[in-house]
């Protein structure tokens, strides 16, 4: 009998070393996100459709829902205010982007050997066509612990027809 409780706490034990090893790994994209809740400054450029511009901006993330999802908020306030959530679909990160736009496309993680780099691209949307002007790629680039770039890539009919690149300093 000591015998078999003795090799179920091993198994246990190896179970629980495996698990522990998987979690960071599959999580750490989300944690890297969740660690710079707070509120960001910086500066935005754009080009869209041949108009180019420039301009101050303030994003607020904010861990939510029992630390499960990340809040985005770019341009808190303002009529151009945009929601971006991020969270775990199983082993994968996801976001849906509450575009200005009155779209939602969602985007998935997608492999990168820098985990300094997230990388999102199109999986979906709601309220679209596909062939429909929406974001359909992200990347967020987090440079130290108190400085993140993004660049938000929007597509029409499957061909790229805008990007927006924020360079952003942590509030202090």
């Amino acid at each position: 009998m000591k015998r078999i409780a003795g090799l179920l706490t091993l198994v246990l034990a190896l179970a629980s070393m495996a698990l522990a090893g998987d979690a960071p790994t599959k999580t750490a994209p989300l944690d890297r996100l969740k660690a710079l809740e707070g509120t960001w400054t910086g500066t935005a450029a754009w080009d869209e459709g041949g108009q180019k511009g420039t301009g101050e901006v303030t994003v607020v993330y904010k861990v939510t829902a029992a630390g499960s999802a990340v809040q985005e908020v770019l341009f808190p306030g303002t009529p151009h205010e945009m929601v971006t959530m991020y969270h775990m679909d199983g082993g994968n990160l996801v976001l849906t982007h509450y575009c200005a736009a009155g779209n939602q496309p969602r985007m998935k993680l997608q492999e990168s050997k820098d985990p300094n780099v997230l990388s999102f691209s199109f999986a979906g949307g709601s309220n679209m066509k596909e062939s429909d002007r929406h974001m359909h790629a992200a990347k967020i680039t987090l440079a130290d612990a108190d400085h993140v770039k993004g660049v938000w890539t929007s597509v029409q009919d499957g061909k790229s027809v805008g990007e927006a690149s924020f360079d952003l300093t942590r509030k202090k």
